[in-house]
């Protein structure tokens, strides 16, 4: 059988950069096993996985294989499945960026032909232009059209939960009238759960359906990286409990932070201390849910996002036994983590 070896050069390079980072995908696999009561796609929390649609893109780093690469986008479903991770939540713009459209679109296509799932992470317009609301509208209609509604194709891998498509929204300061987008979307057969990240602005409160913790600190970015987020997310579990008792929630995970390749970086850091804060991260919402009242969905943050140093599709960085936590994780990350 012949080869097409330009075709096998994406794969190479992936599995080069792997390789040099001393990373370990055994050890993804290992600790949502190990962490989560049953990781199996019966069970709940239902695990996703945030997934950035954009590499081969030029206003993006190369990361060694495109987005839009049939054969990558099979190998990472297959690799997500084999991690016990149930879907992608897939960044997602509407009609505001052709590119990532595109890639979405074959990601449900290539999932629906594998028994995997996926779901939209609408992001909001960014400058306040006087037309987020707009843009988020002719956004969710597109969504319905393409991807979810009856005529849209692969809509059988669209992740649902309780028989109601499930829509995330990253904001981006846009100023969007939500109340206006959920007076559309309820006119859907089957109208979307919306998701929000944290907290909406008070006066949109009802126009969601859930609420979903997303990597962040406690208090503040700490130039070691050694606040990796344990009071936020506690605080974020406990505010659902009592706050929002109604909204579904979404519990959150990441294996750690680094935004020194990204064009709009801050510098800003949280270790992954030897793979530590993934496992600790992956485990807390224990304490709050069990198999009585169990947590619907939690989103890894991220699978592929190697600008912000939060991807765990490469594995966990190792760490020499004789290497403090705090360099190990750094220097994973500063070589695309």
């Amino acid at each position: 059988m012949r080869v097409n070896r330009l075709s096998l050069l994406p794969v190479l390079i992936a599995a080069l950069v792997f390789l040099a980072m001393g990373c370990n995908s055994n050890g993804v696999h290992r600790a949502i096993r190990d962490n989560l009561p049953v990781a199996t796609p019966e069970s709940y929390p239902r695990v996703l996985a945030d997934y950035q649609p954009w590499f081969g893109e030029p206003k993006h780093i190369n990361v060694g294989y495109s987005t839009q690469d049939p054969a990558v986008l099979r190998s990472q479903i297959e690799q997500a499945k084999n991690m016990g991770i149930y879907g992608f939540a897939v960044d997602w713009y509407g009609t505001r960026d052709a590119f990532v459209d595109r890639s979405y679109a074959l990601l449900q296509k290539i999932a629906s032909e594998n028994h995997f799932r996926v779901a939209l992470m609408y992001d909001e317009t960014e400058e306040d232009n006087g037309h987020a609301t707009e843009d988020a509208l002719d956004a969710f209609d597109k969504a319905y059209k393409s991807y979810i509604g009856p005529n849209a194709p692969g809509r059988d891998a669209y992740v649902y939960y309780n028989g109601r498509p499930v829509i995330f929204i990253f904001p981006k300061r846009g100023h969007t009238d939500w109340n206006q987008v959920r007076a559309q979307v309820s006119n859907w057969p089957q109208p979307p759960l919306l998701f929000y990240k944290d907290e909406p602005p008070q006066q949109y409160a009802n126009a969601f359906d859930g609420l979903y913790a997303w990597v962040h600190p406690s208090k503040n970015w700490t130039p070691d990286g050694s606040d990796w987020g344990e009071e936020y997310l506690e605080n974020f579990y406990k505010k659902m409990k009592t706050r929002y008792p109604d909204k579904i929630p979404v519990g959150g995970a990441w294996p750690g932070f680094n935004d020194a390749r990204a064009s709009w970086g801050l510098n800003r850091h949280i270790d992954q201390r030897c793979g530590k804060t993934f496992e600790d991260t992956l485990r807390l919402f224990r304490r709050y849910y069990d198999e009585s009242h169990p947590l619907p969905f939690l989103l890894i943050a991220t699978w592929n996002d190697y600008e912000e140093g939060t991807a765990i599709e490469r594995g966990l960085a190792r760490c020499d036994h004789n290497q403090p936590a705090t360099q190990a994780g750094t220097a994973a990350e500063s070589s695309g983590r």
